[in-house]
Order: structure tokens, then C-alpha cells, then sequence
């Protein structure tokens, strides 16, 4: 059971550095903020809490580490609250960026454009 938990997790690891990567290559090459937007969370959410379940279930796993309990259920934590802030931040910057009119862009459908005419 130790060594599946500990193969668990490296490859989790192994899948938050290809999301880093893809998150990377996504705020380098997407054409506008929001859409950058999307890629900083993918690479975010991807890139950060996979990788901090993986670090729990590598140390559940593993037979070497001494506080193995601790390490594990501070990396769950910490991925929870990534998980949950992340999206909530995004949405945020998103929101206040269209309000303000900074990004520049031709919408095909515009669901905000009220909110912005009743400020």
C-alpha cells in the first residue's frame, strides 16, 4: 500500500510540472489578459495543488520521512486553500479588469456589459 501511495504521488508531481510548463507557455503565447488569465490559473491550480497532493500521498507513502503525518496533512491543507483562493482570485482580477475597461477587446458575448452601464 506504502509504494502505491508513494507512485501516486510522484506522479502527481510529475503532472503539476507539465501543468506548470503548459501554464507557462500559455501566459507567453495567448492573445489577451483574460485568457492569460485562464492559463495563470491552470498553471496555478495544476502546477500547485496537484503537485501538493502528490507531496501528501509521497509521504504517506514513504517509510523514511519522520513527521511523514505532518508533512502530508499540511500539504492537503495547503492545497485546499490554493484550490479554493486561486479560482476566487482570478475571478477577481477578471471582474475588476472588464469594470475598469483596462483590457481592450472585441466580445462576442458580453454578460458584464450591464453590470459596467449600472456603475
Amino acid at each position: 500500500m506504502n509504494e502505491i501511495l508513494f507512485y501516486i504521488g510522484a506522479i502527481m508531481i510529475v503532472i503539476g510540472g507539465i501543468c506548470d510548463l503548459f501554464g507557462a507557455l500559455g501566459l507567453l503565447k495567448f492573445p489577451n489578459f483574460y485568457i492569460r488569465l485562464h492559463a495563470a490559473t491552470v498553471g496555478t491550480i495544476g502546477g500547485a495543488v496537484v503537485p501538493l497532493f502528490g507531496v501528501g500521498f509521497l509521504a504517506l507513502g514513504s517509510d523514511f520521512l519522520p513527521n511523514k503525518y505532518a508533512i502530508a496533512g499540511a500539504s492537503f491543507v495547503t492545497g485546499v486553500i490554493v484550490l479554493l483562493a486561486a479560482p476566487a482570485g482570478a475571478h477577481a482580477l477578471a471582474y475588476a479588469a472588464h469594470k475598469a475597461k483596462l483590457v481592450t477587446w472585441e466580445p462576442k458575448v458580453d454578460h458584464l456589459a450591464e453590470v459596467r452601464e449600472n456603475d
